[in-house]
């Protein structure tokens, strides 16, 4: 038998559960029969049919990405999570997930299952699946047609042309009760609405009745970004036509075959199945001469029955539901009514998220008022020098002092100060500038790594990576506030820098990992910045070479993700340090690649900045809505600590790729860069101030907060007063830091 891929479809909203099911939170999330959601308990009976060459896919609507991520995670079961960014039926999710699978091994078969039914023997449905997957390899597309309990009008039904497995005589739709007591003499079988099919078959098949779809679908998988541990389908899967898969596929093909089963099956498609399943009761509840009741109670309220029978009662907070448990069918025409009546009541109250152009607002005045009044006084002593710590109630601390955070200190209040910020950034540079030519540069030009707390040099190293950020400082300053001698400076230490290149454009750290992706990525900051203040050609040779470097060295072909750490030929490190992949980072230099890429209008470029920014929206976790710290090559979780700086990346990576595209991407960048600057308020306090380092727990570390994210903050405002601003020039006044 062909290897199995397991589809579970999260289609469907569960109107006749309604209370308890809605749009926000529909059935197939909600425990109903159980401790667990029809979901997981789909999970669970499914999962294991991959087997180790298989591979389960979910696939549901934007909308529910998160639901989907967090009960996968709390099983323990990882799954190819395909997102429909608007519903366009059964046909074309089926068909994304066919030609999914078809490219990962042209012969597997897809199983598809509804993420709804409840069946209590998984290990008799997974012996069916097994007798129906040999058909599936032969080519046949087979169904699983459910033998009867009795009549019911809920259900579709299949009638067979014989016993066993056996070809599909009709589909018919749901009967009157009258008309299903017959089918069931006739034989017929309910419609459970889960296929088995070779992904290349249905392929073949929905090509030939229905136009356009595969067409549609394909483009739709082929741009479609992934983003948490999800692959959201391009704008193109709007273009699919609305159909369902009885309609394009089944009432049509010759292929169709259906396999008898006898198992427990039911949709739990109202509330009757829910309460027939036996394990429907939800919350506290007392009876009193009452029977045959199903009560489900929301946190905090208890249901009290007296005298009633057959009754469904469901307690949400903000509805009650009440109904004879024959008439839960008909819960459908009170939601129908709702439409006119009260449409708030349709969905559960939704918690109003700020939009992007309330948190660049917000942002620019945390800036203005709070951040840099902050790091300009109780950040700079009386000499001159920034400091490395603030605690959270703004104490100093006695601690060495890095060139690398003077030298990103510096560069903030340049760019403070071309940005029109009223504060004395002049004085801050000023000061700021002299200590550390006094205390930091050697006679050479470079700096030192780190003073004492006393100021005396503790390390004479002079790395790439401290280097960088003053090249980078200068360049704002010299824009700000240009001085005589920067330019001479600068001129020197970068050529000595460039001199100390390798032949294949890289340059060697210091320290343990001497051949090393970062310190490169500062250095393209830096001539990118001295590019942008009319620096001469040599900073573009230098960006050029770097992101040459890039290109053809640090970023897997495969992936598209950029390694951190390299052999001295610049292949990538043995062992764990090869395939460490840090989000922030993938952001980072989407961001820089995406500049280089729209000065030079360098198409491949902003190819290779966007899979870049992809690679990076893997390492955002969905439950806490952070981009986390590290992730392996292979997409797993390496830590999954989030601090304060990707952040800011994630956020300004969104930002400049939106406005570097007028296709469906725009959209989702600008959403994107909603949720960054949303993650990045949860770091950030009303005094300036922030916390770094989130744990998995969604608990920040107690501990000073430290100047060098700073230099990050700073970054992700400039980006947001450069795209906001040009999508709603209205805003100017109140994104301005004067």
């Amino acid at each position: 038998m062909s290897v199995i891929f397991p589809v579970i479809m999260c289609g469907g909203s569960g109107t006749r559960l309604w209370p308890a099911s809605r749009p926000s939170r529909p059935k197939q999330f909600i425990p109903l029969a159980g401790n667990r959601s029809p979901f997981q308990e789909t999970v669970e009976r499914v999962a294991d049919l991959a087997g180790a060459q298989g591979r389960l896919i979910v696939i549901g609507g934007v909308a529910h990405r998160q639901a989907i991520c967090e009960q996968l995670k709390e099983l323990g079961r990882d799954a190819v999570v395909l997102l429909e960014p608007q519903a366009r039926d059964s046909a074309a999710a089926m068909a994304a997930a066919a030609i999914w699978t078809k490219r990962q091994d042209p012969e597997a078969v897809n199983l598809f299952v509804a993420s709804d039914h409840h069946i209590p023997d998984g290990a008799a449905f997974r012996d069916a699946v097994c007798t129906a997957g040999l058909a599936a390899s032969a080519g046949r597309i087979v169904t699983f047609g459910v033998v009867p309990s009795g009549p019911s009008s809920a259900y579709g039904y299949i009638a067979p042309r014989g016993e066993g497995l056996a070809e599909v005589e009709a589909f018919v739709e749901k009967p009157d009760l009258a008309t299903s007591e017959r089918y069931i003499g006739d034989g017929y079988l309910w419609n459970s609405g889960n296929f088995i099919v070779r992904a290349d078959v249905l392929k073949d098949e929905l090509r030939q009745t229905t136009a356009g779809l595969i067409e549609a679908v394909t483009d739709a998988l082929d741009s479609a970004l992934m983003d948490g541990g999800a692959l959201i389908l391009g704008r193109r899967f709007g273009d699919a036509p609305r159909i369902s898969i009885d309609y394009a596929v089944m009432e049509k093909t010759r292929r169709a075959s259906v396999l008898p089963v006898a198992f427990d099956w039911s949709d739990l498609g109202a509330w009757d199945a829910v309460h027939r399943s036996g394990e429907g009761d939800v919350g506290l509840h007392v009876f009193e001469d009452a029977e045959n009741c199903l009560v489900r109670a929301c946190d905090g309220v208890l249901v009290a029955a007296v005298g009633v029978s057959d009754l469904a009662i469901v307690v949400e907070r903000d509805a009650v539901l009440v109904t004879d448990l024959a008439r839960s069918q008909d819960v459908r025409k009170v939601v129908k009514r709702l439409e006119g009546l009260s449409p708030r009541h349709l969905d559960f109250p939704q918690p109003q998220k700020e939009t992007l152009e309330q948190g660049a607002v917000r942002f620019a005045a945390w800036m203005r008022q709070s951040a840099l009044p902050t790091w300009c006084t109780l950040g700079q002593n009386a000499e001159g020098g920034f400091e490395e710590l603030l605690t959270q109630d703004g104490r100093r601390l006695q601690t060495s002092r890095r060139a690398v955070v003077q030298a990103r200190q510096l560069q903030v209040y340049a760019e403070a100060g071309r940005l029109g910020w009223s504060g004395p950034w002049r004085a801050t540079i000023s000061s700021g500038l002299d200590w550390t030519r006094q205390r930091l540069m050697k006679i050479d030009g470079r700096v030192r790594t780190r003073l004492s707390s006393a100021g005396a040099p503790e390390d004479e190293t002079t790395a790439v990576y401290d280097q960088a950020f003053l090249l980078f400082a200068l360049a704002g300053v010299s824009v700000a506030a240009p001085t005589a001698d920067v330019e001479d400076r600068v001129t020197r230490l970068r050529d000595s820098l460039m001199a100390s290149m390798e032949a294949d454009g890289g340059v060697v750290e210091v320290g343990a990992h001497p051949y090393q992706a970062n310190a490169h990525m500062h250095l393209l900051e830096a001539a990118l910045a001295w590019e942008d203040a009319g620096g001469d050609a040599s900073w573009t040779s230098l960006a050029d070479r770097i992101v040459h470097l890039a290109r053809s060295r640090f970023i897997d072909t495969q992936t598209g993700t950029i390694r951190e750490f390299f052999s001295s030929d610049w292949s990538p490190a043995k062992g764990s340090d090869g395939s460490l992949v840090e989000p922030g980072h993938q952001f980072e230099w989407a961001w820089l690649l995406a500049r280089h890429s729209k000065s030079r209008d360098d198409a491949e470029g902003l190819r290779v900045a966007w899979r870049l920014f992809e690679a990076g929206l893997k390492g955002v976790d969905p439950a806490r809505g952070v981009a986390i710290d590290a992730m392996d090559l292979d997409g797993s979780v390496r830590s999954a600590r989030a601090r304060l700086w990707p952040q800011t990346e994630w956020l300004k990576a969104s930002l400049i790729l939106s406005s570097m595209t007028d296709d469906w991407r725009r959209d989702l960048c600008l959403m994107q860069a909603a949720r960054a600057q949303r993650a990045l308020w949860r770091y950030l306090t009303p005094v300036g101030l922030w916390h770094d380092k989130m744990l998995e727990s969604g608990d920040f570390i107690d501990e000073p907060a430290p100047a060098s994210s700073l230099y990050h903050i700073m970054a992700a405002y400039s980006q947001v007063r450069a795209t906001v601003g040009s999508l709603r020039p209205d805003l100017a006044s109140a994104l301005a830091l004067s």
